[in-house]
């Protein structure tokens, strides 16, 4: 693994940290191709039983790396669709993963970030996590992460996440079920770990098969390809071109209430 991902093992599980702490841990290209590559190697890595997923610095993944789209978005379609494919892939890499996910969420959890967390099997949390889908509000469509949100919060809580934008704290996330649990941040990785003990006391092959059902059982819609696509082409309009200039520049959206 590179600088910005690093994979070790805790006891019976491997652990994929995000370490871009000076960027938020945002989801850079980079950082999208390299967390493939670690969840890919934990998939057949005969010493992980599960997976930890979390980063380091005050958060935990703040999404896209903004400063990285601002650059595209004067590209062509081929270059936004592609972005978003890869990241859309990873996401179903995560939810289908044969073992089981936990992610340890240290910090803040948003938009990409939040989507990190809700392919996740189990999550915990610090208190001081926020949660939430800002894309709206930069005109940007959370479309990938829709699916996986739904299953976790149900339909009224995730009309007011994707539609507002607004950000919840660790307790709310917690009452509308988007994780299992919260702790201290001295006790968080030991939390993890704790589940990933209770895992390891499962049969290989009957939680490959167990989460292999529940996706099953889980209807969807539309398909990641569909997720992507409804994701990238927002990034192609004048709304968005406005909505991130306005952000970058501290400034109201053009659309934003005087």
């Amino acid at each position: 693994m590179s600088e910005i991902v690093q994979y070790a093992h805790r006891g019976s599980a491997a652990v994929v940290t995000i370490n871009r702490p000076d960027r938020r841990n945002a989801l850079s290209r980079a950082l999208i191709a390299e967390l493939t590559e670690a969840f890919l190697r934990a998939s057949t890595d005969p010493d992980a039983r599960s997976v930890i997923l979390t980063g380091t610095g005050p958060a935990f993944c703040a999404g896209m790396d903004l400063d990285e789209l601002r650059g595209t978005l004067g590209d062509g379609a081929d270059v936004v669709w592609d972005d978003a494919a890869k990241l859309s892939a990873l996401y179903e890499l995560i939810y289908t993963l044969p073992k089981p996910t936990i992610a340890a969420v240290n910090g803040a959890a948003v938009a990409g970030g939040a989507g990190l967390v809700s392919v996740c099997d189990l999550a915990v949390s610090v208190p001081d996590a926020k949660f939430g889908y800002p894309e709206v509000r930069r005109g940007l469509v959370a479309a990938m992460v829709m699916p996986h949100l739904l299953r976790h919060v149900g339909e009224r809580a995730a009309r007011y996440l994707l539609l507002t934008g607004e950000l919840i704290d660790a307790v709310e996330a917690l009452h509308l079920r988007f994780i299992n649990a919260v702790t201290n941040p001295d006790r968080l990785m030991d939390a993890a770990d704790a589940w990933a003990k209770s895992l390891g006391e499962g049969g290989p092959k009957a939680l490959t098969t167990t989460k292999d059902l529940l996706r099953r059982c889980s209807p969807r819609a539309m398909s990641v390809e569909e997720l992507a696509r409804g994701s990238a082409e927002p990034r192609l309009t004048e709304e968005c071109r406005h909505g991130l200039t306005a952000f970058f520049e501290k400034k109201p959206a053009p659309w934003a209430p005087k």
